[in-house]
């Protein structure tokens, strides 16, 4: 009887918004964290789909909204508007977002 090795799951991180690549709200940094894609990549993607027909925003916005936050450094505390996607977030999942360490 012949064994196959077991093979480890890969560890891919959770699809999240960013709390250290942040540039507007952390959406393409939670994208390249998850994708392994540059989040400059990412960035000029989003112009682009801006630039060609207004999608981008759109698109952007949506995953701002829908995308929960990773936890913020320590050094560094929500912004008010941070705050509302965050509840906004909430909202719309159905989930409970505790306080951030």
């Amino acid at each position: 009887m012949t064994s196959t090795p077991q093979v480890p799951a890969s560890t891919r991180p959770e699809l999240r918004r960013s709390g250290t690549d942040r540039m507007l709200g952390g959406v393409c940094g939670g994208l390249a964290e998850y994708s392994g894609i540059d989040a400059v990549l990412w960035r000029v993607g989003a112009v682009g789909l801006t630039v060609t027909g207004g999608a981008g925003v759109v698109v952007y916005l949506l995953l701002r909204v829908l995308l929960p936050s990773a936890p913020l450094p320590a050094d560094r505390s929500p912004s008010p508007l941070d705050q509302l996607v965050d509840r906004l977030h909430a909202a719309l999942t159905g989930t409970r977002s505790g306080p951030r360490p």
